[in-house]
């Protein structure tokens, strides 16, 4: 047991001092132009430095249909093991790390809004809390510093300091480099870009806040305008962004009307100052604490941006296009941050529709975030919450998470214009698996043809309400299987707040039956392979199968080894493994020749035939293997009340097959084999 000194001692051995310090360097402005000459891009603007820290976690591409999609790390969270990883969304998210591309080398989108619009629960909130995290984390290291300052105003010249304020940090934690006079800035500019190539060159734009202009002036009057004595006052420092020190990262929200207050963007006059000072129009009596002021430098967060009042979206057109905001009493200040807000659908169709809004749309750029419409993305969204490491004291069943995630990406789905094309085989599809006579052209033109796709159903959310129902439940012995979820979400669907239409509800409940029928499927192969697990039987049952095509393909007999004779080879045999995958009557003498093709050419390379390498043989062979076994398994008299000694030896053979292959345990295990038992009482396997 570790004593109070003891976990003291481990607290002060993480401490990072020496980071500390360096996140809180501080030096004259000289020793700042040092510091841009060898590292200009302290000087970056806000979107190349949101653009530098995505690529800074690094990259990965891969191709999908053809088209070459860029995955970018960051958005994995790899910092805090993925807690907000924002998963299968690649292609948004690359639109929208274009678009910051865009804004840093200044082609023009760096004067917009981003709107990020989609439906609820679309990781929209999810992927601005990333940037606002990363920027946090970023600006900590020496590849993301960043600089501000602050006045010394111990003599301040005719005015002296008051006893509590002896220096005055810039409110809005502006770049030294906006001391530099207007019309010496161009020069001091080409020797600090001197031999620098295009993209790394310093580019300083705006001017002075309000309240440090104020201090700017009274030093010049006083040192008639030596700036060099001026900036004898100016310590820089550097800045590391923070959300909750409100330092470089705003977050705005919508309230009712009657509260709403456009102070709270730009700032507002402190009254109690205005009696030092004199004057309600003093700067300095004025606190620079809006949105947009604490996000310069950095970021400014927009909740539900389309439900703010009309007054406050009139701001966001200065503070987009200009870079510029107007507070109460004083010129317009000047602003470097992004701009991102979210919406859902509803307020962006009133947007739409609401002319005396172009302005805005026209400083808009819209980025769909749709729902997730890969069944394999979607269900890592559930294992995030629903791992073994999370869930303690209860066993998920093999399928639960899956099936849950398969009904909800099913919902999102647009039904198929093929005829010959069902929903589930369309989700099959967009997760990679193939079809026969489906190529990628044809999964491209289906994305293509469905217009609203991935824009309506249900949201993760509701999923995972229902799973937690389930965990909590007092059925299920400790195991939740996937027809408690499922019930669930059923059950729920009388209540969703979201669905306003009898049709949609009967839409969803018939496709919990697709998904129901698709669970049936995967578990009675499941069954089936451990049931004819017997490597050695399949392996004889092979090594027969094998025997007689040689001999039919070859038009020779087969010698019996039990009497020694030469027969002809047995149709009956062969036929009964063919038909198991399928293949028909007129097809048999094509697939039999292609099986010895395939094991005359592994000769000819001096391999030797294994019945796993080829798939379709493998599962021929499994599925002749279990129409054997079942009968003499007697799987069927689990539904009944007597099981004899033998059959009850061979399940538990089965029952140990799927806890150690498959992943269930005794539980779930003994509820598969009862519910697939049932299954094969009522005569519903299919021959």
């Amino acid at each position: 047991m570790p004593t109070g000194l003891g976990i003291l001692n481990v607290i002060g051995e993480m401490q990072d001092l020496r980071g500390f310090r360096e996140q809180h360097w501080e030096g004259g402005f000289e020793e700042y132009l040092d510091i841009v000459q060898k590292h200009p891009e302290v000087a970056r603007s806000a979107f190349q430095r949101v653009y530098d820290m995505i690529l800074a976690k690094g990259t990965r591409e891969y191709f999908e249909y053809k088209k070459k999609i860029i995955h970018y790390n960051f958005f994995d969270d790899p910092d805090r093991d993925g807690r907000d990883a924002v998963y299968g969304l690649d292609i948004p998210l690359m639109k929208m790390v274009n678009i910051f591309k865009a804004a840093a080398n200044r082609y023009g989108t760096e004067k917009r809004v981003l709107l990020l619009h989609g439906p609820v629960g679309s990781a929209k909130s999810t992927i601005v809390r990333l940037l606002k995290k990363g920027l946090e984390d970023y600006t900590r290291t020496p590849e993301g510093a960043l600089y501000t300052f602050r006045w010394m105003l111990e003599d301040t010249g005719g005015r002296k300091a008051t006893a509590d304020i002896h220096e005055f940090p810039c409110p809005m934690f502006e770049d030294p480099l906006h001391l530099i006079p207007s019309e010496s800035r161009q020069k001091v500019l080409d020797m600090l870009n001197h031999n620098l190539p295009p993209e790394r060159r310093v580019v300083v734009a705006g001017d002075l806040c309000p309240a440090c202009r104020q201090y700017f002036k009274e030093f010049n009057l006083r040192y008639n305008g030596d700036w060099i004595k001026i900036i004898q006052h100016i310590r820089v420092q550097r800045l590391t962004l923070s959300e909750k020190d409100r330092v470089g990262i705003g977050t705005f929200q919508p309230k009712d009307e009657k509260n709403q207050d456009s102070t709270e963007l730009t700032g507002d006059i402190n009254y109690r100052k205005i009696a030092e000072y004199g004057s309600d129009s003093d700067p300095r009596a004025f606190n620079f604490d809006g949105e947009f002021n604490v996000a310069n430098r950095g970021l400014v967060e927009f909740i539900e941006v389309l439900k703010l009042d009309v007054a406050f979206l009139y701001d966001l057109l200065g503070a987009s296009q200009e870079h510029k905001v107007k507070p109460k009493k004083f010129a317009q200040t000047d602003i470097d941050e992004v701009i991102i807000g979210h919406t859902n659908e509803p307020e962006y169709r009133r947007l739409q529709n609401n002319e005396f809004m172009e302005a805005l749309r026209d400083r808009t750029v819209k980025i769909d975030v749709p729902y997730i419409t890969k069944l394999d993305q979607e269900v890592k969204i559930y294992l995030k919450d629903y791992c073994p490491d999370r869930i303690r004291g209860k066993h998920i069943a093999p399928h639960t998470i899956e099936m849950a995630a398969m009904w909800a990406v099913l919902t999102r789905l647009e039904d198929p214009k093929k005829a010959d094309l069902t929903l589930l085989q369309k989700l099959k599809l967009y997760n990679g698996k193939t079809l026969p006579g489906f190529t990628e052209d044809n999964v491209k033109e289906l994305r293509k043809e469905a217009q609203r796709e991935a824009m309506e159903g249900i949201s993760p959310r509701y999923i995972q309400d229902k799973i937690s129902n389930a965990l909590v439940s007092e059925r299920g012995d400790g195991c939740v299987n996937p027809f408690m979820v499922l019930n669930e979400l059923e059950s729920g669907l009388r209540h969703h707040s979201l669905i306003n239409s009898e049709d949609v509800r009967k839409r969803y409940r018939d496709l919990l039956q697709v998904t129901k029928q698709e669970y049936e499927d995967i578990t009675k192969n499941e069954v089936q392979r451990a049931i004819s697990a017997d490597e050695e039987s399949i392996s004889r049952l092979c090594g027969n199968y094998i025997d007689n095509i040689k001999a039919y393909t070859q038009k020779e007999k087969v010698r019996n080894k039990y009497t020694g004779q030469d027969e002809e080879p047995v149709e009956r045999l062969m036929r009964s493994i063919e038909e198991k995958i399928d293949i028909p009557e007129n097809r048999k003498e094509d697939f039999r020749r292609e099986i010895m093709n395939y094991i005359g050419a592994l000769a000819v390379e001096g391999k030797t035939f294994n019945y796993r390498t080829n798939e379709r043989l493998h599962k021929a062979l499994e599925l002749k293997l279990f129409e054997d076994q079942k009968d003499s398994i007697k799987l069927t008299s689990l539904v009944s009340s007597v099981v004899d000694r033998d059959t009850q030896e061979k399940i538990d053979v089965v029952k140990a097959r799927l806890i150690k292959d498959y992943g269930y345990c005794e539980v779930c295990s003994t509820d598969v084999l009862n519910y697939i038992a049932s299954i094969f009482a009522r005569g519903d396997v299919k021959s």
